[in-house]
């Protein structure tokens, strides 16, 4: 299998069977399958996908007891994909499946582990667009990743990392961190971005708001060790002030009282925050082992290669 088209689908009855017919069309050249993985739907998007499984034999339907959201639902498809290549598009027609084609394009130069689509407009509305660009600018700080990258949903894996992507047993899967710990190999191709067909975008601000939280709290422990340098530095301040107002105290004029509790309330407060940012060392280990990450990924084994 050359290519496994994962679409997570969520309320999209009108544009589902539409969507599948022209990926058959474009991708008429390549061994392809398409993996359907219905969240949670409230319309006829599961009857919908039931009936194009039965349609075609490249058609593999997936349907979630409930809503989880669209990056576990994008889990389900990797688990249940085989082909060499895999890519995530959306069911809104925002990316036309004919853009496919480059992805696949630019993977096959053999350069890359994983390929983002990049767009020179997009046709988000303005509160996602500035949701965007928080959690970009969240993952370029927490997660190291390259500031010129832009994190699309629309993007194509090698099954190599895919096999490392859905390792991750957790709740709360953020797929493109789990690809910025797996590796640096990324490419990027410009494709065309349109306005959405039909209905409107299941982010809300809601949502924004839980991924940005997701992000900043279950794939790096920079927050807990924030504490050391804010406990330093008040652990610095108070004993500064205590300083000073003890030589105040010598050579006079005896220092207020409430001179005195607000350094000392800096200084006990700045020991406080060291110490609790020795702790969330410990858990934010503890936490790191526990998330999935793994020690090390190998991209070329020598030993595989027959002699």
């Amino acid at each position: 299998m050359k290519l496994s088209v994962i679409i997570p689908v969520y309320n999209s009855e009108h544009t589902l069977g539409t969507l599948v017919e022209r990926l058959q069309q474009t991708l008429a050249l390549i061994p392809f399958e398409i993996v359907l993985v219905n969240d949670g739907s409230r319309d006829r998007s599961e009857a919908v996908g039931f009936q194009l499984a039965q349609k075609y034999p490249n058609v593999r339907f997936l349907s979630l007891r409930r809503n989880y959201g669209e990056f576990n639902a994008v889990m389900c498809g990797l688990n249940w994909a085989y082909g060499q290549y895999c890519v995530i598009i959306d069911d809104d027609f925002q990316n036309p499946p004919e853009e496919i084609l480059k992805l696949v394009e630019t993977a096959e130069t053999g350069r890359y582990d994983v390929v983002y689509s990049h767009y020179a407009k997009k046709e988000h509305a303005t509160y996602r667009n500035l949701g965007s660009k928080a959690v970009n600018w969240l993952t370029s700080y927490l997660l190291q990743k390259p500031k010129d990258l832009y994190l699309s949903s629309f993007k194509l894996i090698r099954q190599e990392v895919v096999q490392e992507v859905i390792k991750y047993q957790g709740p709360y899967p953020y797929i493109d961190g789990l690809l910025l710990r797996i590796t640096r190999h990324i490419g990027t191709v410009q494709v065309a971005h349109q306005k959405r067909e039909e209905g409107t975008s299941n982010y809300t601000w809601r949502k924004l708001i839980s991924l940005f939280l997701n992000i900043l709290f279950c794939y790096s422990s920079l927050p807990i060790r924030l504490f050391m340098p804010v406990g330093l530095g008040l652990f610095g301040l108070g004993s500064l002030l205590l300083l000073f107002l003890f030589f105040q105290w010598v050579i006079g004029p005896d220092p207020k009282g409430w001179q005195v509790v607000t350094a000392t309330l800096i200084f006990i407060g700045g020991i406080q925050c060291t110490l609790l940012s020795v702790l969330g060392e410990y858990i934010g280990k503890s936490f790191m082992a526990q998330s999935g990450q793994p020690q090390y990924v190998i991209k070329y084994n020598s030993s595989d290669k027959p002699l």
